[in-house]
């Protein structure tokens, strides 16, 4: 008795203890959806079968009528759909190539037939060919508080050509693949003058927007294969040659998974994360690479921005032959992208695992939306990107670090900026499918990275993260728009820095975000005239003036300043001077032409706007330096020029 009662004691220990890992004893979000999915992965014919259980939360005060969901594996049916007509391209040649998934039957909480009330709907462009949105007329509207229960049995064919999501040979990478709600948004959230769903097609150049959910799920497939998921594994069992998975996931965006009998699996720990990583065997020595480098990027983003709050995450370095796969994010489950041999020097593979776990925090804690302002997922998180790696892997190499070249991460994103012939384009277009000629990401991702440092040099970097950590505090799990990102940094700089910057940084963002304009600011000269002795009848009396007309060595010397661009930003100005003394002025970059003027014994020997280089929306840095030492000026600008063009060269490489 007292062993039995002894073992009760130590499980009961054993299970409180890891009870709060397996379910969060306080949600994180508030939980509007749910998924329950019990599936089947047949290897023959390349589909995921099976039934879902799902629920809506009508957290709003709106009587809902219908609900909408995604069908977004129906972008791969053929080349009409939405997604193709963008991409110019084809699913395939043959039945085997295509992606779908199929209702087969669809019911309520009260076994209600919902098939009749089925409609594929085309809201952003009336594609009749296109079938990734469902609308479902509910038998009786959805009251405010109610919850709306789905049974649906669906059947899932991969795609051969993986866009994110498919297979190739015994590969599968499984995403976008269920029935999904849309999200939601009543009157008065983001922009909405009234309360609807918010479901878009699947698009091109877009990416997703979700609820926070919980996800039960159950996989069977063959029991060779090694499978990763973003959810915490509860069960497996085999039964003969296959198996069966059970995972727990909870407060996340996305449930994805992946099986390959390829994987080789590496654990790891941050704190109490618990971190899986899958590569193919024939990679096993970029292993430490690769966790290194997330383990960088979570203690980064956990001291500048907030905590991390899952206990696990997954990362997958696919296989050759399901790259495609590679460089796309689901919350707890992120892809990187490496080779069997990549130069120590070289961390793009770093890069890649830094950038796509960073989604776990602007996609997957803030959950913006990507389909109408991508720039707060995708562009904030590669401003936070290119800080990890410049900061943990050399401020000037974050890219590249070799003794004859080094190559900064934010350098890569400047000169895809500041070269491209689109720069002008806001950063926030209305939709993200809507950039024009190949544009959205240079406009999403590096504009808008470029502006966030431009902002960090304006406001100081402590001001920043303070601004990113309210951010977080104000609006992790709550989907915030552009506006409420905008609302938290004028509320921080204010309280940092009062009236400094003006009421707010409205006129930053007027300009950098919702403008059109580039920045360039211009030394086009240094003039040191000597001072005129006064001659013929004067009156001055000025004592300073008196014993300048006493000598021949006294100068007027002025640095000259333009500005040649339209965005109007403060910037720095560093003079030297010849006897070595050097003054730092500060330019509001208000006016067209600034002129500084000193007089005295000393003449200007250089001048350099924003010595530090903190306005990274700067297009040219080329312009910003003058001297008069003449020996070392076209050195000086040859240089530069050098620079600019490796810079070039490389983000055409690299990116």
């Amino acid at each position: 008795m007292k062993i039995r009662l002894v073992l009760i004691i130590i499980l009961s220990n054993v299970f409180l203890s890891l009870y709060p890992q397996i379910v969060n004893l306080k949600p994180l979000s508030e939980r509007i959806t749910g998924y329950k999915l019990d599936v089947r992965l047949n290897p023959d014919k390349k589909t995921v079968t099976g039934d879902m259980q799902a629920f809506w939360v009508n957290r709003s005060a709106d009587t809902v009528p219908d609900i909408r969901l995604h069908l977004y594996m129906n972008a791969f049916r053929s080349n009409r759909t939405t997604m193709y007509r963008e991409m110019g391209g084809s699913p395939g040649n043959d039945e085997k190539d295509l992606g779908w998934i199929e209702i087969n039957s669809f019911s309520d909480k009260n076994g209600a037939d919902l098939i009749p009330r089925m409609q594929y709907i085309s809201p952003d462009d009336g594609n009749r060919d296109d079938r990734t949105v469902l609308r479902v007329l509910l038998p009786q509207p959805a009251m405010p508080g109610d919850t709306v229960i789905i049974n649906v049995n669906f059947e899932t064919k991969l795609p051969s050509r993986i866009r994110r999501t498919g297979y190739s040979g015994d590969f599968y990478f499984v995403a976008q693949w269920f029935p999904k709600f849309g999200v939601y948004e009543p009157a008065g959230m983001r922009y909405a003058s009234k309360g609807g769903w918010n479901c878009h097609q699947f698009h091109a150049t877009s990416e997703f927007y979700s609820n926070h959910s919980v996800y039960d799920v159950r996989i069977t497939l063959p029991a060779s294969h090694v499978v990763g998921s973003g959810g915490m594994l509860i069960s497996e069992k085999a039964d003969g040659n296959m198996k069966t998975v059970t995972y727990r996931a909870e407060d996340i965006v996305d449930f994805a998974w992946t099986a390959w009998p390829g994987y080789a699996v590496f654990n790891d720990k941050w704190k109490n994360v618990n971190i899986t990583l899958l590569m193919p065997k024939d990679r096993v020595k970029q292993a430490g690479r690769q966790l290194s480098s997330v383990k960088h990027a979570l203690e980064y983003l956990d001291m500048n921005v907030g905590p991390y709050p899952w206990p696990h995450l997954t990362f997958v370095d696919p296989p050759n032959i399901g790259a495609g796969a590679g460089g796309m994010e689901y919350t707890t489950l992120f892809t990187s992208s490496s080779s069997y041999f990549v130069p120590p020097f070289f961390h793009m593979p770093e890069m890649v695992t830094v950038h796509e776990f960073g989604h776990a925090y602007f996609m997957g804690m803030l959950a913006s939306n990507e389909f109408e302002e991508p720039w707060l997922d995708e562009g904030v998180n590669s401003y936070w990107e290119e800080k990890i790696m410049d900061t943990y892997y050399g401020n000037n190499s974050g890219l590249i670090d070799h003794r004859f070249l080094k190559f900064s991460d934010v350098s890569s994103a400047r000169v895809s900026y500041v070269t491209s012939p689109s720069r002008q384009l806001v950063s926030n277009n209305e939709y993200s499918w809507n950039y024009p000629h190949g544009t959205y990401g240079m406009m999403s991702y590096q504009k808008t990275a470029i502006w966030l440092h431009t902002l960090e040099g304006i406001i100081g970097t402590e001001t920043m993260n303070n601004v990113f950590r309210e951010y977080y505090r104000r609006w992790a799990f709550k989907h915030p728009s552009g506006r409420d990102f905008i609302n938290v940094v004028n509320d921080v700089v204010r309280k940092e820095h009062g009236q400094e910057f003006g009421p707010d940084m409205n006129w930053f963002f007027d300009q950098t975000l919702y403008g059109t304009g580039i920045c360039d600011y211009k030394v086009s000269g240094i003039v040191n005239s000597k001072y005129s002795k006064p001659e013929g009848k004067t009156d001055t009396a000025d004592a300073e003036v008196r014993a300048w007309s006493s000598t021949d060595s006294l100068y007027i010397s002025k640095a000259q300043l333009e500005r040649v661009g339209e965005v109007k930003l403060p910037v720095d100005v560093l003079i030297h001077f010849d006897n070595g003394d050097e003054v730092l002025e500060r330019w509001d970059g208000k006016e067209r032409y600034k002129d500084f003027e000193y007089k005295g014994y000393k003449q200007i020997v250089w001048v350099k706007i924003d010595p530090e280089y903190k306005i990274k929306m700067d297009v040219d840095y080329v312009n910003n330096s003058m001297t008069t030492e003449p020996s070392k000026a076209p050195l000086h600008r040859i240089a530069n020029k050098i620079m600019t063009f490796t810079q070039f060269f490389l983000s055409i490489m690299l990116l």
